[in-house]
């Protein structure tokens, strides 16, 4: 038996993944860039194995969190550009720069402290400018009131020595539920880019369109879209999209089948007293491995494909489900904790979004990767 499959593993379909990568392709003009989102492990997929299936599919970019995820890619082989998204310490710029990283600006402070590594080095920072137009997050403010001001930072920005300005950009923080607001973001980014322009400031690339826009405001695309959770098989509105596949499955095995008596209690508090004799199976996983507690007698696993309902508080290694249903039910018996169904159950029953509950499988869950034929 495979030892990575002994406990419990995440089984990741990069069939699946090339499948998603395709569909939204077909969103997007042939003229469009696709840059593919690999922060936070690939959204607990990996990262390695994400960017280099992506790599290998022809995606134009990677963008990254940190420094620490980009370094780790270009360790095992990816060679297409790579944006990191959050701010490096300028300490770590000469680092940034040597390993072809392009860096988010979001203010004009820190566009200065990289020009001054980049002139002692000796070689350009490649940065992509970051707009705040309605996010509140980072980047320098774009609205009637601070336009003037704004303008003229970002034309000091792309005329700093050893700065390459290659991109500007922005992100739309109600592409899933919100299009007026939406709407009046990207106007805002079209005037950056008109006034820009005016300047005779020419950048290649601009983008906006994250999964939400890019499946939904064709008028976003622009130079390149950055697709994350769609790449990973979820629509971020929260609807079921039937033209993505879900990337990850999470599986484990029965280790302990019992037969527990009337009137027993179940776990820890003692939640679950059972009603009738019930047949109780251990699985292994638990919140030490990213499955959350507040689950705890809301949700189901499946066992060949039937509906096992989670009995008693999920501990910190193992939880148990009532396999009552299941005829001779054996020990060693595969189990599915996640699929794409469940997975968007446990948002739902978490009060959270697919993202987290995706990032949440723990590092002790091994990753096992597949490939299903892409249609």
């Amino acid at each position: 038996m495979d030892q990575k499959k002994l406990r419990t593993w995440a089984e990741i379909d990069l069939g699946a993944l090339e499948h998603n990568y395709r569909v939204l392709r077909k969103e997007i003009p042939y003229t469009c860039r696709f840059l593919g989102l690999c922060k936070a492990d690939a959204y607990g997929h990996g990262a390695v194995e994400v960017g280099l299936k992506l790599q290998e599919l022809g995606a134009d970019m990677l963008a990254v969190a940190c420094l620490d995820e980009g370094l780790e890619l270009r360790k095992h082989g990816i060679t297409i550009p790579i944006l990191c998204l959050g701010e490096t310490p300028v300490e770590a710029a000469q680092l940034l720069v040597e390993q072809d990283m392009i860096q988010m600006v979001g203010d004009l402070m820190y566009g200065k402290a990289l020009s001054e590594i980049s002139q002692k080095i000796g070689k350009p920072v490649v940065i992509h400018i970051k707009i705040d137009t309605g996010m509140g997050r980072l980047g320098f403010l774009w609205d009637e009131a601070h336009k003037t001001q704004t303008l003229q930072a970002l034309e000091e920005l792309c005329h700093l020595e050893g700065i390459y300005a290659q991109g500007v950009f922005t992100h739309f923080s109600c592409a899933d539920c919100d299009e007026a607001f939406t709407t009046l973001q990207l106007e805002r980014f079209q005037q950056v880019k008109e006034e820009l322009e005016k300047k005779k400031i020419y950048l290649s690339n601009y983008h906006c369109a994250a999964s939400a826009a890019t499946l939904s405001y064709p008028q976003t695309h622009m130079d390149m879209v950055r697709p994350g959770i769609a790449l990973y098989g979820y629509d971020p509105t929260g609807q079921e999209n039937h033209l993505l596949k879900p990337v990850m499955t999470v599986k484990s095995r029965i280790t302990t089948v019992r037969t527990v008596p009337e009137g027993w209690s179940v776990s820890y508090g003692g939640t679950v007293k059972l009603k009738n004799e019930t047949k109780l199976a251990v699985i292994p996983i638990g919140y030490g491995d990213g499955y959350p507690r507040i689950l705890s007698n809301r949700t189901t696993m499946l066992v060949r494909d039937i509906p096992c309902p989670v009995v008693g508080r999920i501990c910190m290694d193992m939880c148990m489900i009532d396999v009552s249903q299941v005829p001779d039910v054996q020990e060693g018996e595969q189990v599915t904790v996640y699929n794409g169904a469940l997975i968007q159950e446990a948002a739902q029953k978490t009060d959270t979004i697919v993202y987290e509950i995706l990032c949440s499988v723990g590092k002790r869950v091994p990753r096992v990767y597949v490939s299903s034929v892409s249609k």
